[in-house]
């Protein structure tokens, strides 16, 4: 699917139930005609992994998704050897008399991580190639990208160079727990996904659980963004405000109420510590002025 306009993504991805701004919409569009990277950055839970879902299903292609964590190295991230094909391959080799081939080390005996998988040439389509947490993996994993997103390409000193038939769509994620290398977001549209506005976020809660009354719905988002006001140790994102919203329907909830605020707060604040200081006064307090907006 092509997109000619900005508005014609933006809208594409809301027929997907994705509310996404002007200014993301633009970065995932040049991301697109450019055939660039494109690194978000925000806080955990505000959309950055789901546009990637959202695209791939846009497409219609395949999305391949390499979660990052620290200890990440090239043997998960990019290729591995079939060691245990290769010694079989040796053996057989041996039994019959001859010796073992040089062929032990070509494709038939590699394993493909997610990096080498997305440049696979036997891709009809370019694949979506979701980075998700880069920030949690070492520092030092980032080099094993550059060639990646430079040239389309991973070089395997035994095999040489390969380079992508269908170059991946590149959506990187962080949740800025550490600085991202500027070698890497050189090579790299940016864009910061903040969290919503009012509007937005009632625009996202309406397309993601519409079956809610719009009342309920305003009450929820009104909350979450005066939670958001408060010196918690993890601020709810949007991804918070879905759950909720879901476990109030699931509650034939149709007004918020103290009893259940105080009930169903396990579903927007993951931490004890949060929960104490919200609870009591502090949501007696927040109850009031969404009351009164």
């Amino acid at each position: 699917m092509q997109f000619d306009h900005i508005d014609d993504l933006q809208h594409a991805l809301a027929s997907r139930n994705y509310i996404a701004d002007r200014s993301l919409t633009t970065a995932l569009f040049l991301a697109l005609k450019l055939n660039k990277p494109l690194l978000l950055e925000g806080e955990a839970g505000v959309g950055k992994t789901e546009i990637a879902k959202t695209l791939t299903t846009l497409l219609g292609t395949q999305l391949i998704r390499l979660q990052c964590y620290e200890g990440l190295d090239a043997s998960t991230a990019i290729y591995e050897w079939n060691y245990q094909r290769q010694l079989l391959q040796i053996r057989l080799a041996e039994q019959s008399g001859g010796q073992a081939s040089s062929d032990i080390f070509s494709r038939e005996f590699l394993i493909q991580r997610p990096l080498l998988q997305a440049i696979d040439a036997r891709h009809t389509q370019a694949p979506v190639l979701l980075i998700d947490e880069l920030d949690r993996a070492d520092e030092e994993f980032e080099a094993f990208l550059l060639e990646l997103l430079s040239d389309w390409q991973i070089t395997i000193p035994e095999l040489g160079t390969i380079k992508a038939t269908h170059p991946p769509i590149v959506i990187i994620t962080s949740n800025r727990t550490r600085e991202v290398h500027d070698a890497l977001k050189r090579r790299c549209l940016f864009h910061w996904v903040d969290y919503p506005t009012l509007d937005k976020e009632l625009k996202i809660l309406a397309a993601r659980v519409p079956h809610i009354n719009d009342t309920l719905a305003r009450q929820i988002v009104l909350f979450v963004q005066e939670l958001r006001r408060l010196d918690l140790f993890k601020i709810p994102g949007v991804a918070e405000t879905i759950d909720w919203a879901n476990a109030l329907a699931a509650l034939n909830t149709t007004k918020l109420t103290l009893e259940t605020v105080d009930d169903t707060l396990g579903a927007i604040l993951k931490y004890q510590d949060d929960l104490q200081q919200v609870r009591g006064d502090a949501v007696k307090a927040i109850m009031a002025r969404v009351s009164a907006l």
